[in-house]
């Protein structure tokens, strides 16, 4: 399936007035995420690494420990939609039965359908790291990740999740919803075996649910050009992940664990 499409319009500028052409618009249709035969979520999404979405967001929302627990991975795509199935091991599947729940999730929404609110603020996992990044790095990552965006750039209407390691964009995955494009990468890391001693890379704002999926992958700093909302910089805090917003040409500000940056 296409990730996007080119549509007719009409233009309207006060200097030319009306003029007919094209534009590149992102697709998003229904993606339901399956395991081993009952559907955890359906999302609405960019259907694009689907595989990668499937296990990141298996990962993320602790429906598996490791990519190793999924054994197999089908996508069927039909008129309505597109299904990912998946098949665990029998332990996952025993705990994935015993905490089910069901999401039908716009692409603005991470958090539809929880079942209760211990869930949706559940508690982070706690990252060591050694970790350290000069704030020039930093806008370096952001630049390159911006320069990176080919789905963004044609259409101006998805967002972008990148890991920067080594001096390098390794990783980077769009989609009309931030959530699923921070799924997608970390499925896509997971599925090359990357180690996630790095950077994530988020051109969205930072919500609680980014923060729990960072901190899901095991990425010890999360930087992005727009701003977090106090509860997620509550949890950053807690996972002991350095969280960078607003990282523009003008700077940066550190929200949490600022030792990890070389400020001086």
């Amino acid at each position: 399936m296409e990730a996007a499409a080119s549509l007719s319009r009409l233009r309207w500028t006060p200097a030319h007035g009306i003029d007919a052409g094209a534009r590149i618009t992102a697709e998003e249709t229904p993606v339901a995420l399956v395991h081993d035969g009952s559907t955890t979520a359906v999302m609405m999404a960019t259907p694009a690494d689907l595989e990668d979405f499937a296990v990141g967001f298996s990962l993320t929302e602790a429906v598996v420990d490791s990519v190793t627990q999924i054994r197999d991975i089908e996508v069927a795509a039909s008129d309505l939609g597109v299904e990912v199935r998946m098949w665990l091991a029998p332990q996952c599947a025993m705990r994935l039965a015993a905490r089910r729940r069901r999401l039908a999730g716009p692409t603005g929404c991470g958090l539809c359908g929880v079942e209760s609110l211990a869930e949706a603020v559940r508690p982070p996992a706690l990252i060591e790291s050694a970790l350290r990044a000069a704030p020039d790095e930093l806008l370096a990552a952001m630049r390159a990740l911006s320069e990176a965006q080919d789905l963004g750039r044609r259409t101006r209407a998805a967002h972008a999740a990148g890991f920067w390691a080594g001096g390098e964009l390794v990783a980077v995955r769009e989609d009309v919803g931030r959530h699923n494009a921070l799924d997608k990468l970390a499925g896509a890391l997971a599925r090359r075996a990357v180690a996630p001693e790095g950077v994530v890379l988020l051109t969205s704002r930072v919500s609680v649910e980014m923060v729990q999926k960072t901190a899901a992958l095991g990425a010890p700093m999360l930087c992005a050009v727009s701003a977090p909302t106090t509860l997620a910089v509550r949890a950053a805090e807690a996972a002991g992940l350095t969280l960078v917003a607003v990282a523009r040409t003008d700077g940066l500000e550190v929200f949490t664990r600022p030792e990890r940056l070389r400020l001086a």
